[in-house]
């Protein structure tokens, strides 16, 4: 990969990462239910989600997901499944007294990065995605692993500086609500958002 090349895919990897999506409501949601730095703990688990749908490219199961319609269908709808969760349980998440902080009751780190790694890593439109523009930045005459490698770097830089916007964002929104409607006014609309990627990735077509 030459330098001018990388400059093209540095420039489209940050497009890819400000493009609203599942991995943004993620990231926002996180900063909402648990402030900076605690839901900044979600940015991890939407990096190795990154890295785990770029693995599949790299290994080439993308491929058969891509070619084999059950495989393409089982992984999409393990996504719409999982995004409407998300969405639901959002959407039920009670107002909270931001006023005296406590850790009481929040999820773990584990839980909070593997939840973040599920939504970037079961998107079967992520697995399209990678098969439809990597390729176009690799250079088949050279090692691929090495490509491979500065690709997930560029996408982990871009994204780690994107969802920590987001989730700084939306932390600081968080601590501007001051009533209990307001907070389930913003539950409302992040959980109707999850439900809203589920329902646009159901009729997602290839």
């Amino acid at each position: 990969m030459t330098l001018a090349t990388w400059f093209a895919f540095f420039a489209a990897c940050w497009a890819i990462s400000i493009s609203p999506g599942a991995g943004a409501l993620a990231a926002m949601t996180s900063g909402l239910n648990h402030g900076l730095r605690r839901g900044l703990i979600t940015v991890p688990g939407l990096i190795l989600g990154i890295w785990t749908q770029l693995l599949i490219v790299g290994v080439g199961l993308g491929a058969v997901v891509a070619a084999s319609a059950t495989a393409f269908e089982v992984v999409r709808w393990s996504g719409v499944a999982y995004l409407v969760f998300l969405g639901i349980q959002q959407w039920r998440t009670p107002p909270r007294d931001w006023t005296t902080p406590t850790e009481t009751g929040y999820a773990s780190a584990r839980s909070l990065i593997t939840r973040a790694w599920a939504v970037n890593a079961v998107n079967p439109k992520g697995t399209v995605f990678f098969l439809a523009v990597v390729p176009q930045f690799l250079n088949l005459q050279q090692p691929l692993l090495p490509q491979y490698i500065l690709i997930g770097l560029t996408l982990s830089f871009t994204d780690l500086v994107v969802m920590t916007g987001y989730t700084a964002l939306a932390a600081r929104v968080l601590r501007a609500l001051k009533s209990p409607a307001q907070q389930r006014m913003l539950n409302h609309l992040f959980g109707g958002l999850f439900v809203a990627a589920g329902v646009l990735l159901a009729v997602f077509q290839r």
